[in-house]
């Protein structure tokens, strides 16, 4: 049997992207916010934002580095992969969304319109 490793975000970016890699293989990481609102038992409105590591590669890096900035917002749709690494002798674990798709939501500076842009790799 096989499974199904499929992420869909909307969220916002937290920092500009982070542009590595090289010419050949270009390296875009991204970090999202995406939130979620309630009224708790008492009436109360709460809120939590979850923090996604994001990765695009190729020209989907590209674009999302040269026409991304911090706060806008995007439609990610990709792949969880989790990966080790060893830090200072400790070994580590990360999750990231690999990215297959990226679209711009809204245009540069403007939080509310409706316009959007696909970035594919």
């Amino acid at each position: 049997m096989s499974g199904v490793n499929r992420v869909m975000l909307l969220g916002r970016l937290g920092h500009t992207p982070d542009m590595g890699g090289k010419d050949d293989n270009p390296v875009c990481r991204l970090s999202l916010a995406t939130s979620e609102q309630w009224t708790d038992k008492s009436g109360e409105r709460q809120e939590r934002t979850e923090w996604h590591r994001v990765v695009c590669f190729g020209k989907t890096a590209e674009l999302a580095g040269k026409y991304l900035e911090k706060g806008r917002e995007v439609h990610i749709e990709g792949r969880l992969q989790t990966r080790k690494y060893e830090k200072d002798g400790v070994e580590k674990y990360t999750t990231e969304v690999i990215a297959d798709r990226v679209t711009f939501v809204g245009s540069r500076g403007d939080t509310n319109s409706s316009h959007s842009e696909d970035a594919y790799g």
